[in-house]
């Protein structure tokens, strides 16, 4: 089983920053990619960054120069930088692990965190 710990969500004004960790545990086969996903109130879950092992990064437009995604191999952690937050950055946000094992692939999630752009 894998289990994923995020940290560092809150309240935060706009135009602020946060930072966001994740750190994988337990029995971690081959990591495909490590990423964080939002999901607003009323809205569809929706990706927001996503690092691969292959060493390429998505992200999406609505955050991209502003939020950087990066990765601590040795550590199983992945980080979310968001910067110049705007209060459309509220969401639940969830960190996301993809591993292969024997050509089958396992989808992992956190348990979310809050982050909240209000004045």
């Amino acid at each position: 089983q894998v289990h994923l710990v995020e940290s560092g969500g809150g309240l935060v004004q706009p135009g602020g920053s946060l930072r966001l960790s994740c750190a994988a545990s337990g029995r971690i086969f081959s990591i495909k990619s490590m990423g964080w996903y939002r999901q607003a109130p009323g809205k569809e879950r929706e990706s927001v960054a996503v690092t691969t092992s292959g060493g390429s990064t998505n992200v999406a437009d609505s955050v991209k120069g502003r939020f950087t995604i990066s990765r601590d191999n040795a550590k199983n952690t992945v980080y979310l930088q968001m910067n110049t937050l705007k209060p459309e950055d509220t969401a639940v946000y969830y960190c996301n692990l993809v591993s292969i094992k024997m050509g089958f692939q396992y989808n992992y999630w956190g348990q979310g965190t809050q982050v909240t752009v209000s004045s």
